[in-house]
């Protein structure tokens, strides 16, 4: 299960417009920032909870009435529920500056608790707010910082840096076999760069990325001269790693994927009534191999196929299942495999084809929201 994310915001100047004294202090001063609201709700629904992190100077002294501060604060929590909107946490610091003490902002004496709470992700966690303290604050926490406001960032910029980021994934893997170096960006398409040493299963990786969707750099040294075994599975591990990587917590994808690479031109097109975006046949000379996919974070798979010879080129042909089967461990994915045909090259080929049309269906984005009713994947 992901951890959570966290969005600390700060508010006036932020959330609400600051007034030339300062002090929201009357219902009259409380207007909100402009798309404030849209873009809350596009972050709420990709699954941030949201922290309010005020300094409010003197508040409860006879410059700054309780009173004057309670009502203009209870009705704005109350515009942003009726949207949908709700903060986890309201935390006040009501101290001048002078006074020097740790729960004023950048102090983060306030948010304390969340230092010593694990079960929150620091990396993908952020902090919103329209000044410098607020950007220190951010970094006395661990999390990004973003500016909005005359200096800095429209909050639809600030929605779309936190919903839109790239999924990519950059990891080294390295054993007494094998030492792998794969990069992939799930959002960009890029002709696929990659070294293994077996010629055959460059090609079949290259057909990963080109029909997946997806740029894909997998650079690998393994143990040949022992055989291909290690190489083969460690490079699935390590590619299955880097996708589950930029994935993320999965919000907003397909998540699963139905291909099927047929056996003749007649069926490249779909059946009368078919979702062309479901159901993808590409012609494979005699071969036909048919790809079912979850993105389930459960591994399994699921293989039904029999190649009438040993070997394509340098890869033996009992390790096309295998590697499949060692992607699924490490992307915790649900694949069901199934091929027929007569040539080995042709078979592998519509294997490694069929599947990487089901991943790119999988991994495109379709909006913000998590795939699952059990809230996690």
């Amino acid at each position: 299960m992901s951890a959570r994310k966290l969005l600390f915001v700060d508010r006036d100047g932020c959330l609400i417009e600051e007034p030339a004294d300062e002090q929201v202090d009357c219902y009259e001063k409380l207007a909100l920032m402009p798309g404030v609201i849209t873009a809350l709700q596009r972050i709420v629904a990709a699954g941030y909870e949201l922290v309010m992190v005020s300094n409010q100077d003197g508040l409860g002294t006879p410059a700054f009435p309780e009173a004057a501060f309670a009502g203009p604060q209870r009705l704005l929590l109350q515009v942003f529920e009726s949207q949908g909107i709700r903060f986890r946490e309201v935390l006040v610091d009501r101290s001048f500056a002078h006074e020097g003490r740790d729960t004023r902002k950048p102090g983060v004496g306030l948010a304390r608790h969340y230092l010593a709470d694990d079960g929150w992700s620091r990396a993908a966690s952020a902090m919103v707010g329209d000044r410098e303290t607020d950007m220190q604050f951010a970094a006395n926490l661990g999390v990004r910082g973003l500016r909005v406001g005359p200096q800095g960032l429209s909050w639809a910029e600030v929605a779309h840096r936190l919903c839109d980021a790239p999924r990519r994934a950059e990891l080294e893997r390295a054993t007494r076999e094998t030492r792998i170096r794969v990069r992939v960006d799930l959002d960009r398409e890029a002709t696929p760069e990659v070294r293994t040493g077996l010629g055959y299963f460059d090609h079949m990786l290259e057909q990963l990325g080109k029909h997946g969707g997806f740029a894909l750099d997998l650079q690998a040294r393994g143990d040949l001269e022992i055989d291909e075994h290690h190489t083969v599975e460690d490079c699935a591990l390590a590619l299955g790693q880097a996708l589950r990587q930029a994935l993320s917590d999965k919000r907003g994808i397909g998540r699963y994927g139905d291909a099927e690479v047929a056996a003749d031109a007649a069926d490249a097109a779909p059946a009368a009534g078919a979702d062309a975006a479901v159901r993808v046949r590409l012609p494979m000379d005699e071969s036909r191999c048919s790809a079912l996919l979850d993105l389930s974070g459960r591994p399994y798979f699921v293989f039904d196929g029999r190649f009438p010879r040993e070997r394509v080129g340098d890869l033996p042909t009992e390790l096309v299942p295998h590697f499949f089967r060692s992607l699924c461990d490490s992307l915790g994915a649900n694949l069901h495999l199934e091929v027929r045909g007569g040539n080995a090259h042709h078979m592998a080929e519509a294997c490694f084809k069929a599947v990487a049309r089901a991943l790119r269906q999988a991994i495109r984005r379709e909006g913000s929201d998590l795939p699952s009713t059990k809230g996690a994947l």
